[in-house]
């Protein structure tokens, strides 16, 4: 309804001149009426929206995708309006003029007035949506299913996010996370734990709206799995002595997984770990290593090494080693740790894997490329691991209910992107919800 009394009182004012030149009033009462009117048209622009919650993002969303509709929809009435007052008016030339220029600009800047809201409000669409309404924005029928897939997007997101916060408010007080060890989240190869971009996502946060104390593993981003181990449970035995906690619940993602079960087995980390819960970890390695380490010259290989190592010294790692953190995901390698990685009879393992669908299932070029190697030496795969690999303890696995599958990074939330079918906060929340019950 408020749409719709939008759509009204906008046609009214893109036809102001028209009605002027059709109605006999006094010039005072159009003058006066018109500078309300017009006041009133910017106010319209630039208020704000009422939704249930309150949130400024999804309200800028809400109110950007309606002034989106309202400028498509008065395309039709107000082309019917123009041509029956070019046919039936007796007015001159140049009211006739206005009478298009005026509802053109205000078309306009309706839309654009939506469009900048929608976009300063909207995570799920695209740097790749902007680039393609920038360079066809001027062609037909293009731009209008461009600006249809921009809206759509835009619209779906409210939707989603505005439901998920409800969601978790209305559950909020019920703690489902609050679990009797912290939640320590252990990151795999290639990243930090940085607060500005952190390696989860929007995971933490929802676990912490829903009871859960997290707690990161700040190993650095590439070394071996037994350096990184060592790292990883001093991170645990420091949380232990801030929280007081007995022990804690490990989730690792990737290498982080190999990471946390080397501290496990081989360097105490046991008595301080009541569960282990692995995603998308290569347990049996990853055959696309010694694929890759193959095809790469060493010099080329070293080259790499010295520009990572550089690069990630300077981000903060103290001591980053490419090449011994690549070459400890070969299956060849992981063998060798094997016994060193043996399960501990105090820690309850279990595993969870995800897969691409194809090879447009994610649109990060690393994954697509991986997703193809992959496939053809071991079949369904994230883009990085293959599905049997990942295979530890309980295992579970998770699929994607629509048209596209789940990418390694997509189980981190790493493209911070909603997937239709799966739900990556609300996946971890359960994960954690299922270790409250079972007394962890």
């Amino acid at each position: 309804m408020k749409k719709t009394a939008d759509l009204i009182f906008l046609l009214v004012f893109y036809n102001i001149i028209p009605l002027w030149t059709e109605l006999h009033v006094p010039n005072a009462v159009k003058i006066i009426t018109t500078i309300i009117l017009s006041i009133m048209f910017i106010i319209d622009l630039i208020r704000g929206e009422k939704i249930p919650v309150k949130n400024f993002r999804l309200s800028s969303i809400k109110r950007g995708t309606n002034l989106i509709w309202i400028s498509g929809m008065a395309i039709i009435p107000e082309t019917v309006i123009i041509v029956l007052y070019f046919i039936y008016s007796e007015a001159g030339v140049l009211p006739k003029i206005f009478s298009i220029v005026m509802p053109l600009l205000a078309v306009i800047l309706t839309f654009l007035a939506g469009f900048l809201r929608t976009a300063i409000g909207s995570k799920q669409i695209k740097l790749t949506d902007y680039i393609f309404l920038l360079i066809f924005w001027w062609m037909p029928v293009i731009n209008i299913i461009l600006i249809c897939r921009f809206y759509m997007k835009a619209k779906k997101e409210y939707i989603f996010e505005l439901d998920k916060i409800e969601l978790e408010n209305a559950r909020a007080e019920n703690e489902i996370c609050k679990t009797k060890y912290p939640i320590v989240m252990v990151h795999g190869i290639f990243f930090r734990d940085w607060q500005l971009m952190n390696y989860w996502g929007r995971v933490p946060a929802s676990l912490i709206k829903n009871g859960a104390s997290v707690y990161y593993g700040n190993q650095q981003s590439a070394r071996s799995i037994p350096d990184s181990a060592e790292e990883l449970k001093q991170a645990v035995m420091n949380i232990i002595a801030i929280t007081g906690a007995e022990k804690v619940n490990i989730i690792a993602h990737s290498k982080g997984g190999l990471d946390a079960r080397y501290a496990i087995s081989s360097l105490g980390l046991d008595k301080y770990v009541a569960t282990l819960a692995t995603i998308n970890t290569p347990h049996g390695g990853c055959d696309m290593v010694d694929y890759l380490l193959g095809k790469v010259s060493p010099k080329m290989c070293n080259w790499i090494a010295r520009r990572y190592n550089s690069i990630f010294t300077i981000l903060g790692d103290k001591e980053p080693d490419f090449i011994a953190s690549i070459k400890d995901l070969s299956p060849v390698r992981l063998k060798e740790l094997e016994n060193k990685m043996l399960d501990s009879p105090e820690v309850s393992y279990r595993s969870c894997m995800s897969c691409m669908k194809n090879v447009f299932s994610t649109s990060f070029i690393p994954l697509n490329i991986g997703y193809l190697t992959i496939k053809k030496l071991n079949g369904e795969n994230d883009g990085l691991v293959w599905v049997e690999s990942a295979k530890h303890g309980t295992f579970k696995m998770v699929r994607a209910s629509g048209i596209r599958g789940i990418s390694h990074g997509d189980t981190i939330d790493l493209f911070r992107e909603n997937i239709d079918g799966y739900d990556v906060r609300e996946f971890y929340t359960n994960l954690v919800a299922e270790l409250k019950q079972q007394g962890y």
